[in-house]
């Protein structure tokens, strides 16, 4: 019998099962996707890849039926084994829900005229926009995401603008996950919508002065932003006009506001090349200024204040530096702050009577005012604790006072601050509220510094109940990300109690790929050093075995898109390890994408990731680690896979051929469990309770699994 009529008869038994009643999950055979030959020859060397068949050759849309029986029956397989679990989820999802404010409200922050403002309501799924007049008056309802996610399966809010003069608003959304934006408008005066509508967009928008016209980017076939326009309300949004046309591939662009909101800011890059182009926001089809030339490894970005560029910059740095030019000679550039070995600069924001620096010091934000006149002197905001998460909140006005700062850390939640500059005075706005019940006295929080195999120590923020004990009797669950320079901040979660509260220490491992501790770390776990990042995790989970944290076997992990890479990883170099793993939307089939320039994302990851299109060595390293490639006849731990059908990020394929694989090699009896989010993308589920129960489901099969 051929291969592929051997697996469709097994999901013809399947759904017949299905029809016939569920089986008890014991009793079920897992969904089998039987093996096709398929092969490829790249720098002279062969590559077997017999499940390349679940990719279907018509993707962004599915439409092979033995693809999407498959993804379907694996849905029932885990739904089957899940459904036991149902009164165990229940009551993970009643805690989740317990901890979560259902009346609540975002602090109003300052625009112009108005206050502007969100709330959920007690049982709404989405936000309600607000504004009203800071003088005084009713309240103006502008937006209610309720409205329109009904009836639909998904639903994501991707930016919403407000004209300058205040009586205008862009709005954009996705309703199937596949990130391609419809933008609408809607006038404030009179609660109509406008006729003009924007579809496939990918980009953030931004008005013209005279707020009259729209800057946004369209999204091409390939899910790249090569593109910004200009459409003039009322016109044919067909007819938009053309203001930048990018040439590289690699390279996809994105528009912002300057803070005086007199100027289009036009950036194009990849992971790590930038180029800015400022366009005035007087005149959006003005020819662009080009700020400075790309070159190969720079990347910049720039704010402007009274014709003065300030540009935050790595060109001589590794941990950047900030630097001023003129509107008249945007390339010469001259140093304000030097970059540092130890104070890693990450932003700076632009205010009329000072601006402000954000970084981080050995790995701890740092938020320090500084004056225009007086730049080397440096005013830190000292926050109450010494491990924690802060940095700038929404600061919507140029002239200002005070600063509204965001902060928590992994046993304060999170806290609105307004800082008020002349005073150097902190004062809450709001603290994150817990209506089951928080009692923050009964948890601690440390820092361990572990080391890694080649002797470089990695931090570790850990969280535990108050009596913990450190004699290997309990369980862990580790978590990372360490990708694209992405830091994993020792913040606030509400989720992690439901594990901490049942005899759980919760771990963040900063492993490099992130830039936790500065562009370096970055750097260090990236193209040819990408195995630091495994190696960290599983380096970072044996030291906390050693020093009496837990044990082998009772450890949980967890990790998604880039994370979930890391997870399929650690579970070929390690399995032993782990008692239970999660990998979210897993990015496992590194080295398949990376030789699909037709992919949406593939050509700008190139720089993260290596070219092994053109590149043997990298062709050879990213085989030598990548998840799908590296599955070999071994036992691995309990294990859950998630996928979205519409995920333009990871595609669905990518846990999908992981699964196939493992299920047709691993030698142990473990659990194995793949779920497809058929109607999402990268982020699964919408809705803050419908993700809540995702986050239930996920929990309690780590419970299960790690028998606690």
């Amino acid at each position: 019998m051929k291969p592929h009529t051997a697996w469709i008869g097994l999901t013809a038994l399947a759904c017949l099962a299905s029809a016939l009643g569920q089986p008890a999950a014991s009793t079920m055979t897992p969904p089998l996707a039987a093996p096709r030959p398929h092969s490829f020859t790249h720098h002279g060397l062969t590559i077997e890849d017999p499940w390349h068949w679940l990719r279907d050759p018509a993707y962004p849309k599915i439409k092979d039926k033995a693809i999407l029986d498959y993804l379907k029956a694996e849905n029932r397989y885990f739904e089957a084994h899940m459904k036991a679990q149902q009164p165990l989820v229940n009551t993970l999802f009643q805690e989740l829900k317990g901890r979560v404010q259902e009346d609540d409200s975002t602090v109003p922050v300052k625009d112009g005229d108005w206050l502007y403002w969100s709330t959920f309501t007690e049982g709404s799924q989405y936000r309600r926009h607000y504004r009203r007049l800071a003088n005084g008056g009713p309240d103006q309802l502008i937006l209610d995401q309720n409205e329109l996610a009904k009836g639909k399966e998904y639903f994501q809010l991707a930016d919403l603008v407000i004209s300058p003069d205040g009586k205008l608003m862009a709005y954009a959304y996705d309703d199937d996950g596949s990130e391609r934006f419809e933008v609408h408008f809607r006038d404030l005066e009179t609660g109509r919508e406008l006729p003009d509508v924007i579809p496939g967009t990918l980009s953030s928008l931004v008005w013209s002065a005279d707020s009259r016209g729209l800057v946004f980017g369209y999204a091409n076939d390939n899910w790249r932003t090569d593109n910004i326009h200009y459409h003039r309300l009322g016109d044919d949004v067909k007819k938009a006009k053309q203001i930048y046309q990018e040439p590289d591939i690699g390279f996809s662009c994105d528009v912002d506001l300057s803070t005086q909101e007199d100027w289009i800011i036009l950036g194009t890059g990849d992971q790590v090349t930038s180029e800015v182009r400022l366009i005035p926001t007087a005149n959006p089809l003005a020819e662009p200024i080009l700020v400075s030339p790309r070159k190969v490894g720079r990347e910049y970005d720039v704010d402007v204040r009274d014709g003065v560029l300030y540009i935050h910059t790595n060109d001589e740095h590794v941990n950047f530096r900030i630097a001023t030019a003129s509107l008249e000679q945007p390339g010469v550039w001259t140093t304000l702050i030097p970059g540092s070995d130890r104070h890693y600069l990450t932003d700076i924001a632009l205010f009329r009577d000072f601006f402000v620096t954000e970084g981080r010091i050995d790995g701890l934000d740092q938020i320090e005012i500084r004056h225009y006149d007086t730049p080397q002197v440096v005013e830190p905001i000292v926050f109450p604790e010494s491990s924690y998460t802060a940095g700038l909140g929404v600061n919507a006005e140029y002239a200002t006072e005070r600063l509204r700062i965001d902060y928590e850390s992994m046993v304060t939640p999170a806290t609105d601050y307004d800082y008020h500059v002349a005073e150097k005075r902190l004062e809450t706005l709001k603290v994150q509220q817990i209506p089951s019940g928080y009692d923050a006295s009964q948890y601690v929080t440390e820092r361990l510094m572990i080391p890694a195999r080649d002797g470089v120590l990695v931090p570790v923020s850990l969280l535990m109940k108050k009596d913990f004990p450190r004699d290997g009797s309990r369980p862990l669950h580790l978590y990372a990300y360490g990708a694209y320079g992405h830091a994993t901040p020792p913040d606030f979660s509400t989720s992690r109690l439901s594990l901490v509260d049942r005899g759980y220490a919760y771990a963040l491992a900063h492993i490099r790929g992130g830039d936790d501790l500065g562009y370096q770390w970055y750097l260090d776990g990236k193209l040819q050093k990408r195995t630091n990042t495994f190696n960290d995790f599983v380096d970072v989970a044996r030291g906390l075995i050693q020093r009496g944290y837990t044990a082998q076997g009772q450890i949980s992990a967890s990790g998604g898109s880039a994370g979930g890479e890391l997870m399929g990883a650690v579970i070929n170099q390690a399995p032993e390890l782990f008692g239970a793993v999660v990998a979210h939307v897993a990015f496992v089939d590194v080295l398949n994408t990376m030789l699909d320039a037709e992919l949406p994302l593939t050509p700008g990851e190139w720089p993260e990731w290596g070219n092994p299109i053109t590149d043997k060595a990298a062709f050879e390293f990213i085989r030598s680690y990548s998840p799908y490639d590296q599955i070999r006849a071994q036992a691995y731990p309990p294990l859950l896979f998630t996928a979205g059908l519409n995920d333009p990020r990871v595609t669905y394929w990518e846990p999908a051929k992981m699964v196939a694989k493992l299920r047709a090699l691993k030698t142990d009896t473990n659990l194995l469990l793949l779920k497809t989010n058929m109607g999402a993308g990268h982020g699964g589920k919408s809705g803050r309770y419908e993700h809540l129960h995702e986050t239930a489901e996920e929990m309690a099969f780590i419970l299960w699994q790690m028998k606690r």
